[in-house]
């Protein structure tokens, strides 16, 4: 069955997509994509959640089929637009799954909006990216880009993230998203979001409940699970031993699973505590 995509149109005017599954009363649960992917980069995961969860997966600004606003691609804005969508929504809190630069999104919007947090969950993240010397070749790279964007970078990219085989549909499917970016999203999303975001000295200020996600063999943000851990009051952490960066791709059962696992004890925490 053809999956349903809505969209949101923001007060800033950006219009967003977005893919829900699940009752409204269920609870609410916000997937942030990393650089250049979209909804579609849950799409394996979204069929293996309880229905007792409001999965909401969201095409973030400039990315896939929303709207590439000439400005706008700070982390701020990308944390802003959670803001305005779960007012759109009427949610008033979520919580909310950040992969890579979504992670980054998250953390941004957990620290600036504590009170519309029910969790957080943070997959392959950093508190910053900007000294990561394989991040940095990558932005080089990106820097440099121009329309149209070459297929084989864009592959090249996506293939980095992995450790384990994925279906070639797939990979052919989010390749395909992540060329719907013209090169001016694609260098304003590295330069003024991957680079200038950095919350190694707030984050403390987390208050949520946290998970930290991450594949042992993810070449981007292994090496600072540990930094995040001491950092966020409280959070505990999965290692995917054989995954790579993009772990919910590589293994969307297990995620799912785990995923699922780690919302019922904050509604659970949340409920004797009220």
């Amino acid at each position: 069955m053809e999956t349903a995509i809505k969209s949101a149109v923001l007060p800033s005017g950006v219009r967003l997509p977005y893919v829900e599954q699940g009752g409204r009363t269920g609870v609410p649960v916000l997937f942030l994509h990393g650089t250049s992917d979209s909804w579609r980069s849950f799409e394996n995961v979204l069929p293996e959640l309880p229905a007792w969860m409001r999965a909401i997966a969201v095409t973030q600004r400039g990315h896939g089929d929303a709207d590439r606003p000439a400005t706008g691609y700070r982390t701020q804005d990308f944390a802003d637009d959670v803001a305005a969508l779960m007012d759109a929504l009427g949610l008033d809190k979520a919580i909310v799954v950040g992969h890579s630069m979504g992670g980054s999104i998250a953390q941004r919007f957990a620290i600036d909006h504590p009170a519309r947090m029910l969790g957080l969950v943070l997959i392959g993240a950093r508190a910053s990216w900007h000294r990561h010397p394989g991040v940095l070749a990558l932005g080089e790279a990106v820097a440099t880009l121009s329309d149209p964007v070459d297929p084989d970078f864009v592959r090249e990219f996506q293939q980095s993230t992995l450790a384990q085989p994925v279906s070639p549909a797939y990979i052919d499917a989010v390749v395909a998203e992540s060329l719907k970016l013209p090169a001016r999203v694609w260098r304003a999303a590295f330069a003024d979001c991957v680079f200038q975001a950095d919350h190694t000295a707030e984050l403390g200020r987390i208050a949520a409940p946290t998970l930290l996600m991450c594949g042992g063999r993810d070449d981007f943000a292994r090496d600072e699970q540990d930094t995040l851990v001491a950092a966020i009051a409280g959070a505990s952490q999965l290692i995917y031993p054989e995954a790579g960066h993009a772990l919910h791709w590589e293994e969307p059962q297990r995620f799912a699973a785990d995923l699922a696992a780690f919302v019922a004890r904050v509604v659970a925490r949340d409920r004797s505590a009220a």
